[in-house]
């Protein structure tokens, strides 16, 4: 806990999914064309809609690679001469109960200064992209995902110590608004809906689709937020027009082309689907939170939404960059330029996220206060607790 004198809301923290999360409440009949694991006694993997699925290459989690430990990977600091592959660290996933089990996470909660967390996927992270040719899968493997994650975790409980999000997919949007219901009837108090075009049984849809506003609309009256969580958004296929990888493979190799293609694209065009095609403006109580997406994209949006307004006034009845300010919130990397976002967004719209207990997050999450050079005692408190609870709605705890 440090010298913050109160504890922290980690917006960005994860479970493992254990290897039934997808399949222990399937409708059986979409047993062949949801998720399905198979093992030879050796090796274990996941097929998705009848193909082998490597967006998590080995779905048991074990071994499991160790908190924090691609930090200097991920800042850009890795020392002259050092193999970036020897930063990868391996621990079994049995000397860590926390990553599956809530009551051991609140324990290791209490250790780390953290009073409150919004619990997210992993594997789940690639399913939609995997299903969306299949919109009937797509929405009954969700809706299983749903049932396993209430049932492991919580969507909340009184405590709000843990905030599980469920999933929401849009795929099909009278079934997406009927999910939405289930898990807002169960307490969800963040929904998280993946940052992509809408697979649809035609053509995809953008996010702004009319067709989608009951759920938004939903939302809204709720209090509740949509988060937009980095997934498999299906972005790799630009890379494959320029000869690179068009599936996703978490520690497949790298294509730096790759990564300077695609990199932070989704969520920019996520936020401006919304933005663009109106549903703030429709909906203007309805928040959202961009998590684990970086927030360089930021920049460029604000860029773009004002030369947009600037040529087509009349499609932008109330001023886009004020919608942006308003109703979004950011997670950003730990490593971005934080001050430079605070001075686009506010202060007010920040949160932390440590990407615990991932590799490539913090080894111990409220070091994230590290980074925060040059805010204020008040700003860093907002940045590290007040702000996810005014983005919640809820009061937790105690202050120290």
């Amino acid at each position: 806990m440090g010298n913050l004198g109160y504890k922290a809301i980690d917006v960005d923290n994860h479970y493992y999914e254990p290897l039934d999360a997808f399949t222990r409440h399937l409708d059986k009949k979409f047993r062949r064309r949801g998720v399905q694991i198979f093992s030879d006694g050796r090796h274990t993997q996941a097929v998705i809609g009848d193909r082998v699925n490597r967006f998590v290459p080995n779905p048991t989690f074990d071994p499991i690679i160790v908190p924090g430990c691609l930090d200097l990977l991920f800042r850009g600091e890795i020392p002259d001469g050092v193999d970036p592959a020897s930063l990868m660290k391996v621990e079994r996933l049995e000397q860590h109960p926390e990553y599956q089990n809530r009551d051991a996470r609140i324990t290791v909660m209490d250790t780390q200064g953290i009073e409150t967390v919004f619990m997210l996927p992993t594997f789940a992270c690639g399913v939609e992209e995997a299903l969306k040719h299949d919109v009937e899968a797509t929405m009954a493997s969700i809706h299983a995902f749903n049932l396993w994650l209430d049932e492991d975790w919580g969507f909340d409980r009184p405590d709000h110590r843990i905030i599980a999000a469920p999933i929401v997919s849009l795929a099909d949007p009278a079934k997406a608004l009927d999910e939405l219901e289930f898990v807002l009837a169960r307490g969800a108090k963040l929904v998280l809906v993946r940052p992509a075009p809408v697979p649809g049984v035609l053509k995809p849809r953008s996010l702004g689709d009319p067709l989608h506003d009951p759920v938004w609309a939903a939302l809204a009256e709720a209090g509740v937020p949509v988060g937009f969580h980095l997934s498999d958004s299906g972005y790799l296929q630009i890379a494959g027009m320029w000869g690179g990888k068009s599936t996703f493979e978490a520690f497949g190799g790298s294509n730096p082309l790759d990564q300077i293609l695609v990199d932070d694209r989704a969520i920019h065009d996520t936020m401006a689907s919304m933005i663009a095609h109106g549903v703030f403006t429709r909906h203007p109580q309805l928040k959202a939170v961009s998590i684990e997406n970086g927030s360089y994209f930021v920049h460029r949006l604000v860029k773009r939404l004002k030369k947009a307004a600037n040529n087509h006034p009349n499609l932008f009845p109330v001023d886009p960059v004020d919608q942006l300010r308003t109703n979004v919130w950011i997670a950003p990397y730990y490593e971005d330029d934080l001050p430079e976002l605070a001075s686009v967004i506010g202060v007010d719209k920040i949160l932390f996220g440590s990407d615990w207990p991932h590799g490539e997050g913090l080894e111990n999450p409220v070091s994230f206060t590290e980074e925060l050079v040059g805010f204020s005692a008040a700003d860093i408190r907002k940045v590290m607790r007040d702000n996810a609870l005014d983005l919640l709605g809820v009061k937790v705890g105690s202050a120290a």
